[in-house]
Protein backbone atom coordinates (compact mmCIF):
# COMPACT_ATOMS: atom_id res chain seq x y z
CA UNK A 1 0.00 0.00 0.00
CA UNK A 2 2.77 2.41 0.54
CA UNK A 3 4.24 1.62 -2.56
CA UNK A 4 0.97 2.58 -4.21
CA UNK A 5 0.52 5.24 -2.58
CA UNK A 6 3.65 7.12 -3.16
CA UNK A 7 4.21 5.82 -6.79
CA UNK A 8 0.20 7.45 -7.45
CA UNK A 9 1.25 10.68 -5.65
CA UNK A 10 4.49 11.37 -7.56
CA UNK A 11 2.21 10.41 -10.67
CA UNK A 12 -0.37 13.22 -9.92
CA UNK A 13 2.26 15.70 -9.00
CA UNK A 14 3.81 14.95 -12.58
CA UNK A 15 0.44 15.25 -14.15
CA UNK A 16 -0.20 18.50 -12.38
CA UNK A 17 3.58 19.62 -13.65
CA UNK A 18 3.02 18.74 -17.14
CA UNK A 19 -0.50 20.51 -17.43
CA UNK A 20 0.91 23.62 -16.05
CA UNK A 21 3.38 23.62 -19.12
CA UNK A 22 0.80 23.11 -21.51
CA UNK A 23 -1.36 25.92 -20.29
CA UNK A 24 1.62 28.14 -20.42
CA UNK A 25 2.80 26.80 -23.82
CA UNK A 26 -1.02 27.54 -24.85
CA UNK A 27 -1.60 23.29 -25.79
CA UNK A 28 -3.81 20.85 -24.94
CA UNK A 29 -1.80 18.57 -22.03
CA UNK A 30 -3.39 14.80 -23.88
CA UNK A 31 0.44 14.66 -26.05
CA UNK A 32 2.01 15.72 -22.88
CA UNK A 33 0.31 12.69 -21.07
CA UNK A 34 0.67 10.27 -23.52
CA UNK A 35 4.35 10.84 -23.74
CA UNK A 36 4.61 10.72 -20.01
CA UNK A 37 3.10 6.96 -20.25
CA UNK A 38 5.60 5.65 -23.07
CA UNK A 39 8.51 7.07 -20.80
CA UNK A 40 6.69 5.51 -17.82
CA UNK A 41 5.36 2.33 -19.29
CA UNK A 42 6.79 -1.31 -20.18
CA UNK A 43 10.25 -0.41 -22.09
CA UNK A 44 10.79 3.36 -21.02
CA UNK A 45 12.56 5.09 -18.61
CA UNK A 46 10.62 3.77 -15.82
CA UNK A 47 8.21 0.96 -15.82
CA UNK A 48 5.47 1.63 -13.04
CA UNK A 49 4.18 -1.26 -10.99
CA UNK A 50 2.05 -0.92 -7.89
CA UNK A 51 -0.53 1.46 -9.16
CA UNK A 52 -0.68 0.70 -12.88
CA UNK A 53 -4.14 -1.85 -12.53
CA UNK A 54 -5.20 1.25 -10.60
CA UNK A 55 -4.11 3.68 -13.49
CA UNK A 56 -6.27 1.64 -16.14
CA UNK A 57 -9.09 1.00 -14.37
CA UNK A 58 -9.14 4.91 -13.63
CA UNK A 59 -8.59 5.35 -17.68
CA UNK A 60 -11.84 3.47 -17.94
CA UNK A 61 -13.64 5.39 -16.04
CA UNK A 62 -12.09 8.61 -17.73
CA UNK A 63 -13.58 8.34 -21.02
CA UNK A 64 -17.12 7.75 -19.48
CA UNK A 65 -16.90 10.77 -17.87
CA UNK A 66 -15.25 12.89 -21.08
CA UNK A 67 -18.37 11.47 -23.28
CA UNK A 68 -20.88 12.29 -20.34
CA UNK A 69 -19.88 16.11 -20.08
CA UNK A 70 -20.27 16.48 -23.34
CA UNK A 71 -23.92 15.06 -23.94
CA UNK A 72 -24.27 17.43 -20.69
CA UNK A 73 -23.76 20.05 -23.70
CA UNK A 74 -26.64 19.69 -25.55
CA UNK A 75 -30.25 18.29 -25.48
CA UNK A 76 -31.39 15.17 -26.58
CA UNK A 77 -34.03 17.12 -29.27
CA UNK A 78 -31.63 19.34 -30.58
CA UNK A 79 -28.90 16.52 -30.89
CA UNK A 80 -31.61 13.94 -32.59
CA UNK A 81 -31.73 16.96 -34.78
CA UNK A 82 -28.39 17.28 -35.49
CA UNK A 83 -28.06 13.37 -35.93
CA UNK A 84 -30.76 12.97 -38.41
CA UNK A 85 -28.99 15.77 -40.38
CA UNK A 86 -25.47 14.24 -40.20
CA UNK A 87 -26.45 10.44 -41.35
CA UNK A 88 -24.42 11.35 -44.93
CA UNK A 89 -21.52 12.61 -42.71
CA UNK A 90 -21.22 9.21 -41.06
CA UNK A 91 -21.21 7.28 -44.66
CA UNK A 92 -18.49 9.97 -45.56
CA UNK A 93 -16.45 9.31 -42.15
CA UNK A 94 -17.02 5.54 -43.38
CA UNK A 95 -15.93 5.52 -46.95
CA UNK A 96 -13.31 7.96 -46.58
CA UNK A 97 -11.32 6.19 -44.05
CA UNK A 98 -11.77 3.02 -43.52
CA UNK A 99 -10.57 1.77 -47.09
CA UNK A 100 -7.31 3.53 -46.01
CA UNK A 101 -6.42 0.82 -43.39
CA UNK A 102 -7.98 -1.60 -45.50
CA UNK A 103 -5.97 -1.56 -48.54
CA UNK A 104 -2.63 -0.72 -46.45
CA UNK A 105 -3.31 -3.99 -44.73
CA UNK A 106 -3.39 -5.41 -48.13
CA UNK A 107 -0.46 -3.50 -49.53
CA UNK A 108 1.21 -5.22 -46.13
CA UNK A 109 0.12 -8.63 -47.43
CA UNK A 110 -2.22 -9.23 -44.48
CA UNK A 111 -5.10 -11.74 -44.74
CA UNK A 112 -9.12 -10.31 -45.35
CA UNK A 113 -9.44 -10.56 -41.75
CA UNK A 114 -6.41 -8.42 -40.80
CA UNK A 115 -7.16 -6.33 -43.21
CA UNK A 116 -10.68 -5.36 -41.93
CA UNK A 117 -9.03 -4.68 -38.50
CA UNK A 118 -6.85 -2.28 -39.70
CA UNK A 119 -9.90 -0.64 -41.59
CA UNK A 120 -11.84 -0.10 -37.97
CA UNK A 121 -8.09 0.87 -36.79
CA UNK A 122 -7.89 3.69 -39.43
CA UNK A 123 -11.83 4.63 -39.41
CA UNK A 124 -12.52 5.98 -35.89
CA UNK A 125 -11.49 9.03 -34.25
CA UNK A 126 -10.76 9.03 -30.04
CA UNK A 127 -14.26 9.74 -28.55
CA UNK A 128 -12.26 10.18 -25.46
CA UNK A 129 -9.30 12.40 -26.97
CA UNK A 130 -12.04 14.64 -28.85
CA UNK A 131 -13.91 15.04 -25.92
CA UNK A 132 -10.64 16.51 -23.70
CA UNK A 133 -9.57 18.46 -26.87
CA UNK A 134 -12.93 20.99 -27.36
CA UNK A 135 -12.91 21.21 -23.52
CA UNK A 136 -9.38 22.40 -22.95
CA UNK A 137 -9.76 24.74 -26.29
CA UNK A 138 -13.16 26.21 -24.97
CA UNK A 139 -14.77 24.97 -27.70
CA UNK A 140 -17.60 23.39 -27.02
CA UNK A 141 -20.08 25.94 -28.17
CA UNK A 142 -18.50 26.57 -31.32
CA UNK A 143 -20.87 26.06 -34.66
CA UNK A 144 -19.07 22.93 -35.94
CA UNK A 145 -18.72 21.16 -32.40
CA UNK A 146 -22.34 19.64 -33.05
CA UNK A 147 -21.37 18.17 -36.13
CA UNK A 148 -18.14 16.56 -35.13
CA UNK A 149 -19.95 15.39 -32.00
CA UNK A 150 -22.61 13.34 -34.81
CA UNK A 151 -19.85 12.45 -36.36
CA UNK A 152 -18.21 10.88 -33.08
CA UNK A 153 -21.56 9.36 -31.63
CA UNK A 154 -22.64 7.58 -35.57
CA UNK A 155 -19.40 6.04 -35.06
CA UNK A 156 -19.50 4.33 -31.78
CA UNK A 157 -22.85 3.60 -32.55
CA UNK A 158 -21.83 1.76 -35.96
CA UNK A 159 -18.74 -0.21 -33.68
CA UNK A 160 -22.03 -2.20 -32.48
CA UNK A 161 -22.69 -3.71 -35.50
CA UNK A 162 -18.45 -3.62 -36.66
CA UNK A 163 -17.55 -5.37 -33.54
CA UNK A 164 -19.13 -8.19 -33.51
CA UNK A 165 -19.12 -8.85 -37.14
CA UNK A 166 -15.21 -8.47 -36.70
CA UNK A 167 -15.20 -10.75 -33.81
CA UNK A 168 -17.13 -13.73 -36.28
CA UNK A 169 -15.09 -12.89 -39.06
CA UNK A 170 -11.36 -13.39 -36.72
CA UNK A 171 -13.24 -16.23 -35.29
CA UNK A 172 -14.75 -18.29 -38.70
CA UNK A 173 -17.91 -17.67 -36.65
CA UNK A 174 -21.43 -17.98 -38.69
CA UNK A 175 -23.43 -14.95 -39.70
CA UNK A 176 -26.32 -16.04 -37.64
CA UNK A 177 -23.98 -15.25 -34.57
CA UNK A 178 -22.90 -12.25 -35.98
CA UNK A 179 -26.57 -11.26 -36.69
CA UNK A 180 -27.69 -12.03 -33.09
CA UNK A 181 -24.91 -10.24 -31.55
CA UNK A 182 -25.82 -6.90 -33.95
CA UNK A 183 -29.39 -6.67 -33.43
CA UNK A 184 -29.03 -6.83 -29.59
CA UNK A 185 -26.34 -4.20 -29.53
CA UNK A 186 -28.48 -1.63 -31.95
CA UNK A 187 -31.54 -2.29 -29.27
CA UNK A 188 -30.03 -1.01 -26.82
CA UNK A 189 -28.64 1.61 -28.58
CA UNK A 190 -31.91 2.49 -29.63
CA UNK A 191 -34.20 2.09 -26.50
CA UNK A 192 -31.16 4.27 -24.47
CA UNK A 193 -31.68 6.88 -27.37
CA UNK A 194 -35.63 6.99 -27.21
CA UNK A 195 -35.36 7.29 -23.02
CA UNK A 196 -33.14 10.15 -23.72
CA UNK A 197 -35.60 11.95 -25.53
CA UNK A 198 -38.84 11.25 -23.85
CA UNK A 199 -38.26 10.70 -19.99
CA UNK A 200 -35.62 13.42 -19.94
CA UNK A 201 -38.20 15.13 -17.11
CA UNK A 202 -38.28 12.07 -15.00
CA UNK A 203 -35.05 12.03 -15.23
CA UNK A 204 -34.39 15.65 -13.58
CA UNK A 205 -36.65 15.03 -10.54
CA UNK A 206 -35.00 11.42 -10.06
CA UNK A 207 -31.32 12.85 -10.23
CA UNK A 208 -31.85 16.76 -8.76
CA UNK A 209 -31.16 17.83 -5.20
CA UNK A 210 -29.64 20.46 -3.26
CA UNK A 211 -27.04 18.41 -1.95
CA UNK A 212 -24.20 18.50 -4.43
CA UNK A 213 -22.88 14.96 -3.00
CA UNK A 214 -26.32 13.46 -4.20
CA UNK A 215 -26.30 15.20 -7.56
CA UNK A 216 -22.30 13.35 -7.80
CA UNK A 217 -23.51 10.00 -6.98
CA UNK A 218 -26.88 9.69 -9.02
CA UNK A 219 -25.35 11.32 -12.20
CA UNK A 220 -22.49 8.94 -11.56
CA UNK A 221 -24.56 5.77 -10.60
CA UNK A 222 -26.96 6.10 -13.65
CA UNK A 223 -23.92 6.84 -16.21
CA UNK A 224 -22.15 3.61 -15.04
CA UNK A 225 -25.55 1.72 -14.75
CA UNK A 226 -26.17 2.79 -18.46
CA UNK A 227 -22.60 2.02 -19.72
CA UNK A 228 -22.47 -1.23 -18.20
CA UNK A 229 -25.58 -2.39 -19.92
CA UNK A 230 -24.51 -1.15 -23.50
CA UNK A 231 -21.01 -2.39 -23.15
CA UNK A 232 -22.57 -5.26 -22.13
CA UNK A 233 -24.29 -6.15 -25.92
CA UNK A 234 -21.17 -5.44 -27.45
CA UNK A 235 -22.29 -1.35 -27.92
CA UNK A 236 -20.33 1.05 -27.26
CA UNK A 237 -20.05 2.32 -23.40
CA UNK A 238 -19.21 5.41 -24.50
CA UNK A 239 -22.15 6.12 -26.22
CA UNK A 240 -24.09 4.56 -23.18
CA UNK A 241 -22.12 7.78 -20.70
CA UNK A 242 -23.03 10.21 -23.71
CA UNK A 243 -26.52 9.64 -23.52
CA UNK A 244 -27.42 10.14 -19.92
CA UNK A 245 -25.88 13.50 -20.32
CA UNK A 246 -28.30 14.26 -23.25
CA UNK A 247 -31.27 13.25 -21.30
CA UNK A 248 -30.66 15.01 -17.99
CA UNK A 249 -32.36 18.72 -18.54
CA UNK A 250 -30.91 21.33 -18.46
CA UNK A 251 -31.51 22.90 -15.04
CA UNK A 252 -29.89 19.33 -13.47
CA UNK A 253 -27.22 19.47 -16.15
CA UNK A 254 -25.55 22.65 -14.82
CA UNK A 255 -25.56 21.31 -11.34
CA UNK A 256 -24.03 17.91 -13.10
CA UNK A 257 -21.29 19.76 -14.66
CA UNK A 258 -19.99 21.93 -11.94
CA UNK A 259 -20.02 19.01 -9.77
CA UNK A 260 -18.11 16.24 -11.67
CA UNK A 261 -15.75 18.90 -13.47
CA UNK A 262 -12.70 18.42 -11.39
CA UNK A 263 -13.47 14.29 -11.63
CA UNK A 264 -13.01 14.97 -15.12
CA UNK A 265 -10.43 16.22 -15.33
CA UNK A 266 -8.28 13.76 -12.89
CA UNK A 267 -9.83 10.49 -14.84
CA UNK A 268 -9.00 11.84 -17.78
CA UNK A 269 -5.73 12.94 -17.31
CA UNK A 270 -4.74 9.05 -16.24
CA UNK A 271 -6.96 7.62 -18.92
CA UNK A 272 -4.38 9.43 -21.83
CA UNK A 273 -1.26 8.45 -19.46
CA UNK A 274 -2.48 4.61 -19.14
CA UNK A 275 -3.02 4.14 -22.69
CA UNK A 276 0.85 5.36 -23.32
CA UNK A 277 1.81 3.00 -20.75
CA UNK A 278 0.41 0.21 -22.55
CA UNK A 279 2.74 0.70 -25.34
CA UNK A 280 6.51 -0.06 -25.42
CA UNK A 281 8.38 2.39 -27.42
CA UNK A 282 10.99 -0.67 -28.13
CA UNK A 283 8.29 -3.28 -29.91
CA UNK A 284 7.24 -0.03 -31.69
CA UNK A 285 10.11 1.08 -33.77
CA UNK A 286 10.20 -1.70 -36.53
CA UNK A 287 6.72 -0.15 -37.38
CA UNK A 288 6.54 3.05 -37.18
CA UNK A 289 7.68 3.93 -41.15
CA UNK A 290 4.32 1.95 -41.84
CA UNK A 291 2.22 3.86 -38.73
CA UNK A 292 3.29 7.22 -39.87
CA UNK A 293 2.25 6.52 -43.60
CA UNK A 294 -1.02 5.41 -42.33
CA UNK A 295 -1.65 8.35 -39.71
CA UNK A 296 -0.44 10.95 -42.84
CA UNK A 297 -3.38 9.49 -45.15
CA UNK A 298 -5.49 9.49 -42.63
CA UNK A 299 -5.18 12.58 -41.11
CA UNK A 300 -6.21 13.99 -44.97
CA UNK A 301 -9.60 12.02 -44.81
CA UNK A 302 -10.34 12.97 -41.23
CA UNK A 303 -9.85 16.26 -42.17
CA UNK A 304 -11.56 16.18 -45.04
CA UNK A 305 -14.85 14.21 -42.98
CA UNK A 306 -14.69 17.11 -40.24
CA UNK A 307 -15.01 19.85 -43.08
CA UNK A 308 -17.87 18.25 -45.24
CA UNK A 309 -19.72 17.72 -41.59
CA UNK A 310 -19.49 20.95 -41.00
CA UNK A 311 -20.53 22.05 -44.32
CA UNK A 312 -23.74 20.76 -44.17
CA UNK A 313 -24.37 22.92 -40.59
CA UNK A 314 -23.35 26.46 -42.98
CA UNK A 315 -20.22 26.18 -41.19
CA UNK A 316 -17.49 28.70 -42.62
CA UNK A 317 -14.33 27.61 -43.99
CA UNK A 318 -12.33 28.22 -40.60
CA UNK A 319 -14.89 26.08 -38.28
CA UNK A 320 -14.51 23.52 -41.29
CA UNK A 321 -11.09 23.15 -40.26
CA UNK A 322 -11.43 22.94 -37.23
CA UNK A 323 -13.82 20.19 -37.41
CA UNK A 324 -11.96 18.14 -39.37
CA UNK A 325 -8.48 18.28 -36.97
CA UNK A 326 -10.75 17.88 -34.25
CA UNK A 327 -11.36 14.44 -35.53
CA UNK A 328 -7.71 13.45 -36.21
CA UNK A 329 -7.19 11.57 -33.13
CA UNK A 330 -7.52 7.98 -33.13
CA UNK A 331 -7.33 6.40 -29.38
CA UNK A 332 -9.33 3.73 -27.29
CA UNK A 333 -11.57 1.89 -29.84
CA UNK A 334 -8.62 1.36 -32.45
CA UNK A 335 -6.87 -0.17 -29.86
CA UNK A 336 -9.28 -2.29 -28.84
CA UNK A 337 -9.86 -3.06 -32.43
CA UNK A 338 -6.10 -4.38 -32.72
CA UNK A 339 -6.63 -6.48 -29.42
CA UNK A 340 -8.80 -8.43 -30.91
CA UNK A 341 -6.66 -8.77 -34.21
CA UNK A 342 -3.95 -9.92 -31.95
CA UNK A 343 -5.85 -12.33 -30.14
CA UNK A 344 -7.21 -13.88 -33.31
CA UNK A 345 -3.25 -14.43 -34.47
CA UNK A 346 -2.60 -11.34 -36.40
CA UNK A 347 0.33 -9.77 -33.87
CA UNK A 348 1.70 -7.10 -36.39
CA UNK A 349 -1.52 -5.12 -36.10
CA UNK A 350 -0.63 -4.70 -32.17
CA UNK A 351 2.62 -1.99 -32.67
CA UNK A 352 1.24 -0.84 -36.10
CA UNK A 353 -2.10 0.14 -34.14
CA UNK A 354 -0.15 1.25 -31.13
CA UNK A 355 2.61 2.91 -33.41
CA UNK A 356 -0.64 5.06 -35.52
CA UNK A 357 -2.83 5.54 -32.56
CA UNK A 358 0.25 7.52 -30.65
CA UNK A 359 1.40 9.89 -33.61
CA UNK A 360 -2.44 10.80 -34.17
CA UNK A 361 -3.06 11.29 -30.57
CA UNK A 362 0.25 13.64 -30.43
CA UNK A 363 -0.41 15.41 -33.95
CA UNK A 364 -4.53 15.43 -33.35
CA UNK A 365 -4.64 17.93 -30.40
CA UNK A 366 -1.44 20.25 -32.53
CA UNK A 367 -3.25 20.44 -35.25
CA UNK A 368 -6.41 21.39 -33.39
CA UNK A 369 -4.94 24.06 -31.46
CA UNK A 370 -3.26 25.40 -34.49
CA UNK A 371 -6.21 25.04 -36.46
CA UNK A 372 -7.62 28.69 -37.48
CA UNK A 373 -3.75 29.25 -38.13
CA UNK A 374 -4.44 26.52 -40.80
CA UNK A 375 -7.50 27.15 -41.63
CA UNK A 376 -6.18 31.26 -42.97
CA UNK A 377 -5.25 30.46 -46.63
CA UNK A 378 -8.04 28.55 -47.38
CA UNK A 379 -10.25 31.62 -45.54
CA UNK A 380 -8.56 33.97 -47.75
CA UNK A 381 -8.71 32.13 -50.87
CA UNK A 382 -12.63 31.71 -49.76
CA UNK A 383 -13.05 35.51 -48.91
CA UNK A 384 -10.94 36.33 -52.78
CA UNK A 385 -13.56 33.77 -54.58
CA UNK A 386 -16.82 36.08 -53.14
Amino acid sequence: MDAFLLELGIILLLLGALANVAGRLGLSAIPFFLLAGLLLGEGGLHDLGASTEFIEAAGELGVLLLLLMLGLEFSAAEFTTSMRRHAPSGVVDLVLNAPVGFVAGLLLGYEWQACLALAGVTWISSSGIVARLLSDLRRTGFRETPAVLSVLVLEDILMAVFLPLLVVALAGGTATAAAVAVGAALGVVLLVLLASRHLGHHLGRLLGHDDDEQVLLRVLGLMLVVAGLTFAVDASAAVGAFLVGLAIPSGTAERARDVLGPLRDLFAALFFLSFGLATSPADLAPFLPAAFALAMVSTLTKVATGAYAARRDGVGTRGRVRAGTALVARGEFSIVIAGLAVGAGYTDLGPIASGYVVILGILGPLLGRFADALAEPFAARAARGS
